[in-house]
């Protein structure tokens, strides 16, 4: 059975690094896997949605609407702008961040109010202020992995194999701090 992932954000967030994290974890737990960032810009502000799909045989990398078993989402807005790609059963992982889209900024819409609150009355939502937790850390960059690290508790992969995946994964001058941070989503 294949299980699907979508992470969203805004560019800037590390949605691609944690989407390489999660297929470096799937392919050490002997699945197929298929990353795809099928829309928004990679530029700083611009939407970002990365699927990562894996199971015994993954035919395509596109997760369709409905069919999201976690949605990791490392903003409110764009929480709420894709859950409805989620599985009935589905799990929302958001950070409880806010960035004004352009539209806000520019005074031509209104951020909306409550949007996780407004998010769990139709879906198991968890939420961390990551941000918060990233400074305590000393790096506010590394908050994308304290989200991760709260997404892992619902996959059925052991601490340790995330942390060494993790270390495989980001540049050896941080391995410290991301796994740091990543223990932070997970045990917290």
């Amino acid at each position: 059975m294949t299980k699907n992932i979508m992470i969203v954000g805004v560019g800037g967030q590390g949605t691609l690094l944690t989407s390489r994290i999660l297929g470096g974890i799937m392919v050490e737990g002997g699945y197929q896997v298929k990353l795809s960032e099928v829309h928004g810009m990679a530029q700083r502000g611009g939407s970002v949605v990365t699927f990562v799909r894996y199971g015994e045989e993954v035919a395509e990398p596109i997760v369709e609407e409905g069919q999201a078993d976690i949605l990791i989402a490392f903003e409110r807005l764009e929480a709420l702008r894709y859950a409805h790609f989620l599985k009935p059963e589905g799990v929302i992982v958001a950070n409880d961040q806010r960035i004004d889209p352009m539209p806000v900024v520019m005074g031509a819409a209104q951020y909306p109010e409550h949007i996780l609150e407004d998010l769990a009355k139709e879906h198991r939502i968890f939420q961390v202020d990551a941000q918060k937790k990233a400074l305590e850390l000393g790096n506010g960059r590394v908050f994308n992995i304290i989200v991760l690290g709260l997404a892992a508790k619902h996959m059925n992969f052991t601490k340790q194999q995330w942390l060494d995946v993790i270390a495989k994964t980001v540049p050896p001058k941080t391995v410290e701090i991301n796994q740091k941070a990543f223990l932070v989503g997970y045990e917290g």
